[in-house]
């Protein structure tokens, strides 16, 4: 019989840089750790790949799966839903491998309630101030996006206290070293 795979969990603002550091993280990683696929209903992003870095699905597809109680935690954010399907577990168990979530401040701690092994980290901005630069020099958002991102990462920042681990990313590099120590001690544990 396969292990229960590690459940590890980043989660942080848009804008803080956990995409670069999740990227980062399953290359120095990659025998050890697979990534654990979201299903969203928002449009695919030109350097996206279907399966890769998402499950892009209808809002009617989404909600069925729902119904169906196929997902560890779902959410609307940004009038988009974001799940996570409880088939990733699967595939990680399959592989004999451990997995990494990118998840929402909610859809973590959902996550924890549901899974109390799994380990929470995460990935604060140096500021606010530094974050809405971050955002702004993205260039990706509306105004109104823009502010509704703020808000919500203002929202995240008050629970990160809730998380086993918490990493500033004031360098991008800094913060994939002191990311990639926690995981090796969770893996190595």
């Amino acid at each position: 019989m396969s292990r229960q795979p590690k459940l590890i969990v980043i989660s942080a603002p848009s804008g803080t840089g956990k995409t670069s550091v999740i990227k980062e993280i399953l290359r120095m990683n990659q025998d050890k750790l697979i990534f654990s696929v979201s299903a969203t209903t928002r449009q695919k992003r030109p350097n996206e790949i279907d399966g890769v870095d998402y499950y892009f699905l209808t809002e009617e597809e989404f909600k069925k799966k729902i119904e169906n109680d196929e997902f560890i935690e779902w959410e609307k954010i940004y009038d988009y839903y974001y799940g996570t399907p409880k088939s990733e577990i699967e595939r990680a168990k399959k592989l004999g491998k451990d997995i990494l979530f990118e998840l929402d401040v909610n859809g973590s701690l959902k996550l924890k309630q549901l899974y109390p092994d799994a380990h929470l980290i995460f990935i604060v901005p140096p500021s606010i101030e530094e974050l809405e630069n971050r955002l702004r020099k993205r260039n990706t958002e509306t105004p109104e996006t823009f502010r509704k991102r703020i808000e919500r990462a203002k929202m995240e920042l008050e629970k990160a206290k809730y998380f086993d681990y918490e990493v500033k990313n004031y360098e991008l590099e800094t913060a994939i070293k002191e990311v990639n120590e926690i995981i090796q001690k969770i893996l190595n544990s």
